[in-house]
């Protein structure tokens, strides 16, 4: 791989890096944005919602842009929301206007991932495989030293400083980016002859809006009835309102030419479908961990951030370790041996929690963090592996998006999880509560991979 090949890998990477970091570092934040802004633990749980929901409609859209209006044009433009949002998010006036920025800043960062990976298939032509894991270790271990770094700048310079951090990587990315990355073709660079109309519908401007209408509303509806403690009449209509949005949403999706999620392609492809639905369960598990165990050690163990930051990095530097190893065994024994191992990982990691009590050494939630990163690894490898076997070579950019779509749904209702069973108040017989759900959810994982195991529709797919 040549010089030139290099630096193109590090101005993408530099800003493909961006959205999982913010995804991360803002689990050690939460209880401080708590304090600061004197709310409610549900209602501080947006600040993850917002996160994700924001990401899971962005990602299809700039990927379909980037098509018509350039790839460098859209990698550009996403540093440069990305850095107008980290400016302004830490001076909000209030926790909504962060909830905006928040918004804003995961569309910034999702233009930049939607695209990155294209740009390097499409410029480096020799050991792309290569490439491409390069930026998966950008990405991978941008997620997992996110609560480290995070601990480390709230500790020292408060929850602003996790949007601060940003600007350094921008920065650098766009200058490399402006030079390095070669200028897209005419032809898929201009799209002049498009009119809007016909923009709204390639990109299914109703679909997004009934799916974020839907998916909003059903959550505004469940939070403020487990917040009140009682189901009003008011969180039933919102409820309803999100369920029949959904359900609009969905009998559209099967119908139209240019779906926003193409849903039919599950349809057609059953192992395509069984694969997204154990991804989603999987970042369920992983994530409720991942935002659960920060809140647990600040809230009820009054651990500083400071050192809950070097706790969480238990997680992640497992999950760095795991995936290359994994990677091997995957190439030499297919994704099932793997699948399985990682279910019941995550199911020894959440029985684990279920086992603590108030009086355990805080250290001892690096067993659980360790169970889960090395399972994390795993599934990284293995749940992509088992993406391209279950579909067929012709769909594999829509399977990709519909991956990407079912890890952050799994994503968001993992912090719905949380706010459901925390309510207004993150306790420890919540916390408690939570490993034993998750260790059920865990428990079906490693059922399901075993029945699949057996019947051997995981490699027949």
């Amino acid at each position: 791989m040549n010089t030139s090949s290099r630096w193109l890998m590090i101005s993408v990477g530099l800003g493909m890096l961006l959205n999982p970091l913010n995804s991360s570092m803002v689990a050690v934040a939460i209880p401080r944005l708590q304090n600061a802004f004197q709310l409610d633990f549900t209602v501080v749980a947006w600040i993850i919602f917002s996160f994700y929901i924001a990401s899971a409609i962005s990602n299809p859209i700039m990927g379909k842009a980037s098509d018509l209006f350039g790839r460098k044009k859209i990698f550009l433009a996403g540093l440069v929301v990305a850095f107008i949002s980290s400016l302004l998010a830490p001076i909000s006036p209030n926790f909504g206007w962060l909830i905006v920025f928040r918004i804003v800043q995961s569309i910034g960062t999702s233009m930049m991932l939607s695209v990155g990976m294209a740009i390097i298939r499409i410029h480096i032509t020799e050991k792309q495989a290569t490439a491409l894991s390069v930026l998966t270790i950008f990405q991978s271990g941008a997620a997992a030293i996110g609560p480290f770094i995070g601990g480390l700048l709230i500790h020292w310079w408060g929850w602003p400083a996790i949007f601060f951090v940003n600007i350094p990587f921008i920065v650098v990315s766009f200058l490399l980016s402006w030079r390095i990355i070669p200028k897209d073709d005419a032809p898929t660079a201009n799209g002049r002859g498009i009119s809007f109309r016909k923009w709204l519908d390639l990109i299914d401007a109703s679909g997004i809006l009934l799916f974020t209408v839907g998916l909003v509303a059903l959550l505004v509806g469940l939070l403020s009835a487990k917040s009140s403690g009682h189901f009003s009449f008011i969180n039933v209509i919102i409820g309803l309102i999100g369920l029949v949005a959904l359900g609009i949403f969905v009998r559209r999706e099967l119908q139209t030419k240019s779906p926003f999620i193409p849903l039919h392609t599950f349809a057609k492809y059953p192992a395509l479908t069984w694969v997204n639905i154990q991804f989603m369960v999987v970042n369920v598990l992983f994530y409720a961990l991942f935002f659960g165990i920060p809140s647990y050690l600040q809230m009820v163990r009054h651990v500083s951030e400071f050192h809950t930051g070097i706790l969480m990095l238990s997680l992640g530097l497992c999950s760095l370790i795991a995936s290359p190893l994994a990677g091997r065994w995957i190439d030499k024994s297919g994704p099932r041996p793997a699948l399985l191992v990682s279910a019941i990982l995550m199911t020894l990691g959440s029985v684990w929690i279920v086992t603590l009590n108030q009086t355990s050494p805080v250290i001892s939630v690096c067993l659980a963090l360790a169970a889960f990163g090395i399972s994390n690894g795993l599934n990284s490898v293995g749940m992509q592996a088992a993406l391209f076997k279950s579909s067929p070579k012709e769909i594999i950019g829509v399977a990709s998006g519909l991956f990407s779509t079912s890890r952050n749904l799994g994503a968001i209702l993992s912090s719905l999880l949380i706010s459901i069973v925390m309510g207004d108040v993150f306790s420890f017989s919540g916390f408690r509560m939570l490993g034993v759900i998750l260790s059920v959810i865990a428990l079906s994982l490693v059922f399901m991979n075993w029945r699949r195991r057996e019947s051997g529709q995981l490699e027949a797919s």
